[in-house]
Formats: structure tokens, C-alpha cells, sequence
């Protein structure tokens, strides 16, 4: 799906993957399902781009469902993967959490999990080689992605800003579409590691002017930021956690 000159989604509201085309190449940011691999195959023949354009995968986090790809890419072609150092242990798979779920429907539970079983949620490869990266970095990719840290839904969870792209992306920093209840619009995320501290790091976004704000779960957000963490922190008034 094109979203804008520069920026395209695979995936859907359930789970997502971001593309970033530039004439230097593409950047991923994060990998989804393990089988979305077809659908970024069939989005980059639709950009006129092959596997062999891509320059990089950025993961917002080390959690299975934004990992799914990144290591057959990483294997098969050669691609970099890049996520947090203290995400990093998480993306290996030597690391892992059980953050509490909080209320749920059993329908949009079911549709989470059919959709993940079907996409491969289930056969994760973990990452066995990552480049780690650090808040404030501006990485030598197509797209010039700016490094947000956003700790809280983990501890490397970040942002990533590419002005090319008009975007910001955004992982699990919060969501607007929730897997456990289906409730839309901007509001903090599920299975989040720190609740207080992800809202929170929320401001460390507000200097970004960006059209799209783009989870890793939930319809694209356009807007923009000053809005969509305005409305997260109304969410997390209401349930609560603030």
C-alpha cells in the first residue's frame, strides 16, 4: 500500500511493515511476520525495487511480531538489521518478558491470533546477528532515519523519523488500533513492559512535524504527532494509567 511519494505499508491493521523508497534504495522499518515475506516481495516489484534494493531493517523493538523476516532477509541477502542495545538480547531471542494483558475482547483477541498463526507468528526466526544503535543517531540509510529513543513498551523500544517520508514510526510507542480489545484511534499499547514511563516518552516526539505518525499496530495515523499523543494521553487518563 502506497501511502505517500516515499513511503508504502505491507501488512494491515493488525500487524504492519513500513517501506521507505528512495532513489538510493529502501529502508524497512521492522519485519513483521515471518509470512509477510510475500507481500514485501510483491510491494517492491509494484515500486519497481527487488530484495536486493534494500539497504536496511530498522526494528523498532526486539518483539516477535516485528521480527518475523529480518533474519531469512539478513541471511539470504545480506541486509543489516538494526534495533536498540538494549533491545538487542530481546531480538536474539536470550531475553524475554511477560508483560501484563490488561482487559480484553475475545473477539479481537481471536482475529489477532488467527492472523498471526496465519502469517507465521508461530515459527519466528530469531535475529543471530544485529548492528545495535543508540538514541540520536542519524543512520547511513535511504531515508536518513533519525534514532528516538522510547523506552517503556521495552527497554530499546525507539522511534524513527525520516523527513523524506514525512513520518515518524513509531513500533509499539503506542497504537491505534488495540490487539486485545479492537478499540481505534490513539492510545497506549498492549503488553508494554513499563506503562507510565511509554506515555511518558511520548514528549520525546513532540519537536518532530510530521504528518504520519505510523504503529506498528493500527491504521496509519496523518494527524500528526501533537494530536496523536495528545489523544494517547487522554486514552491512558481514562483507563487510568497516568
Amino acid at each position: 500500500m502506497k501511502l505517500g511519494p516515499h513511503l508504502h505499508r505491507i501488512g494491515n491493521d493488525i500487524v504492519a511493515v513500513y517501506l521507505i523508497d528512495t532513489d538510493e534504495g529502501v529502508t524497512l522499518v521492522d519485519a513483521g511476520l515471518a509470512g509477510h515475506w510475500g507481500e514485501l516481495t510483491t510491494e517492491l516489484a509494484g515500486m519497481g525495487k527487488s530484495l536486493g534494493d534494500i539497504r536496511g531493517v530498522i526494528l523498532t523493538h526486539g518483539d516477535t511480531d516485528h521480527i518475523g523476516f529480518a533474519e531469512r532477509l539478513r541471511r539470504e541477502q545480506g541486509v543489516p538489521i538494526y534495533v536498540h542495545a538494549a533491545d538487542a538480547a530481546r531480538a536474539r531471542g536470550e531475553e524475554k518478558t511477560k508483560p501484563s494483558w490488561g482487559k480484553v475482547k475475545i473477539g479481537a483477541l481471536s482475529q489477532f491470533l488467527w492472523y498471526a498463526t496465519t502469517h507465521g507468528g508461530m515459527r519466528t526466526t530469531y535475529l543471530t546477528d544485529v548492528v545495535e544503535i543508540h538514541e540520536g543517531q542519524v543512520l547511513d540509510l535511504p531515508g536518513a532515519p533519525e534514532i528516538i529513543g522510547l523506552p517503556g513498551h521495552s527497554p530499546g523500544s525507539i522511534a524513527v523519523y525520516s523527513p523524506i517520508a514525512d513520518a515518524v514510526f513509531v513500533g509499539d510507542g503506542l497504537t491505534t488500533r488495540h490487539v486485545l480489545t479492537g478499540k481505534g484511534g490513539p492510545q497506549p499499547a498492549p503488553f508494554t513492559d513499563e506503562p507510565q514511563e511509554a506515555i511518558a516518552s511520548l514528549r520525546r516526539l513532540e519537536k518532530i512535524n510530521a504528518t504520519w505518525v505510523l504503529p506498528g499496530h493500527g491504521t496509519p495515523w496523518n494527524g500528526g504527532v501533537a494530536e496523536a499523543i495528545r489523544q494517547v494521553d487522554l486514552a491512558a487518563s481514562a483507563a487510568g494509567k497516568k
